[in-house]
């Protein structure tokens, strides 16, 4: 069985029931807004996008307008759908059903985990991310392996021979969504920390039974400015400044930086 999948059906049946109310697919950003035990929360995904539904007569979300008459637990089934958008709408739904757990949080982005275990040591990224060149600087060796590689990174082809060599590894949320994480994570070495990174990964300890070691990711705090922003085009950077949280959880805590603790 695929790590993937093998990971979302671990997942699935230990997630609460709750009432979806909103569902929004932005430009960049999937958010889904659900009602649990009376607390409204938020989850984001990356939008995954599918031209090739664009001006034909299948359509891109089969159930599009009737979206929020489905249970949140046949919608976050949706993280198995061969179609791409639904596929952002299922991991969406499943980071807002996740129970919250700020004792396991740290206020840390991602950029500083990796420069506090990369120093000295060689970084492999899956995913070129925009501190990229800030990151250079501050570890041993840096490669970034992309779909679509930008100057100075590496093609993912490429993964087979670089991942190995890895003393820190980073992986974007992005492959729970184009379904190349479980490839990806077997190419590690044993005992490499391995962190999962962006607003579309999963906060939950699951993840870690499947070989993660750190997990940064986004907590939204304010849904209802989250959701303006969203459904007016803004991209991520935006939607931190109205109210998304960034945040580390590991259950080896020696991995982040020696003076961070949990925030509770």
């Amino acid at each position: 069985m695929h790590t993937t999948q093998s990971f979302f059906n671990r997942l699935l049946p230990t997630l609460p029931e709750g009432v979806i109310k909103n569902i929004y697919i932005g430009l960049y950003w999937t958010a889904v807004f659900v009602e649990v035990n009376g607390e409204f929360r938020c989850g984001l995904a990356a939008s995954v996008g599918d031209e090739s539904h664009h001006y034909t007569t299948d359509p891109s979300v089969a159930q599009a307008g009737r979206l929020t008459e489905i249970s949140s637990s046949e919608l976050a089934q949706f993280v198995h759908s061969p179609i791409l958008p639904e596929v952002s709408i299922g991991l969406a739904t499943i980071n807002a059903l996740l129970p919250r757990q700020p004792h396991l949080w740290v206020d840390l982005h991602s950029k500083q985990v990796l420069a506090h275990l990369g120093a000295q040591k060689n970084v492999v990224m899956v995913g070129h991310f925009p501190y990229v060149p800030e990151l250079r600087s501050q570890v041993g060796n840096l490669w970034v392996l992309e779909q679509n590689p930008q100057e100075g990174d590496l093609p993912a082809s490429a993964a087979a021979e670089i991942i190995p060599q890895a003393d820190v590894l980073a992986i974007t949320a992005m492959t729970l969504l184009n379904r190349t994480f479980d490839d990806l994570i077997a190419l590690r070495r044993p005992g490499v920390p391995t962190l999962i990174v962006g607003p579309s990964t999963p906060l939950s300890p699951v993840m870690f039974e499947m070989g993660a070691t750190i997990l940064s990711g986004a907590i939204v705090e304010d849904p209802d400015a989250v959701l303006r922003g969203l459904s007016q085009g803004a991209n991520f950077h935006q939607l931190r400044q109205m109210g998304v949280r960034l945040v580390s959880m590991t259950t080896e805590p020696s991995l982040l930086k020696p003076n961070s603790s949990p925030t509770v």
